[in-house]
């Protein structure tokens, strides 16, 4: 166990945390702990490279808890209908599909080497963006204002990320002999 590792745990253990906030309406409150989950995961890549300390469960452990974050967020934002359910609907069936893609390729004998595309990352910053900015409009009719345009945007990239996605996934199953 090492200082990485530890961090991605401790930001697995702040989304109950994170969800008792939401529940209790503490949305400023469940705003830091979101913050913080953001830093230790920078802050995790950061020393697991600068010292070396990468390992084959922090690789495996880093993306989960930032999938977890995402879709816990989501879930229980769409359920205190801060956010439109459609759009949770939209981030957790992009996610579904790229891991069942990942999944048959890999079922089908295809070594699959999975490379985030920028059009994926632009749709995790505005995923990221979006569960920030919720937390945030209570507090701001401006920020309020904005909020609708943000969920289209975060719709937008992440459907178009998750087409993409499969457009990758089917090319390279077809040249792979799939």
């Amino acid at each position: 166990m090492n200082v990485p590792n530890t961090l991605t745990i401790l930001r697995i253990l702040s989304i109950p945390v994170f969800v008792i906030f939401l529940l209790y309406d503490r949305f400023f409150i469940a705003l830091l702990v979101f913050i913080g989950a953001g830093i230790t995961d920078g802050l995790d890549g950061l020393i697991a490279r600068v010292f070396h300390q990468r390992t084959i469960i922090g690789a495996y452990l880093d993306p989960i808890a930032d999938k977890l974050m995402i879709l816990t967020s989501f879930i229980v934002l769409a359920i205190l209908g801060v956010i439109p359910s459609w759009l949770t609907v939209i981030v957790i069936a992009r996610d579904v599909i790229i891991l069942l893609g990942v999944l048959v390729l890999q079922l089908t004998a295809h070594k699959v080497e999975i490379k985030p595309i920028f059009m994926g990352k632009a749709s995790t910053v505005m995923q990221l963006v979006t569960v920030a900015w919720s937390l945030v409009t209570p507090f701001s009719m401006v920020m309020r204002s904005v909020f609708p345009a943000i969920i289209w945007v975060t719709a937008g990239l992440t459907a178009l990320s998750g087409l993409f996605y499969i457009y990758i996934g089917t090319k390279y199953f077809n040249e792979q002999g799939g």
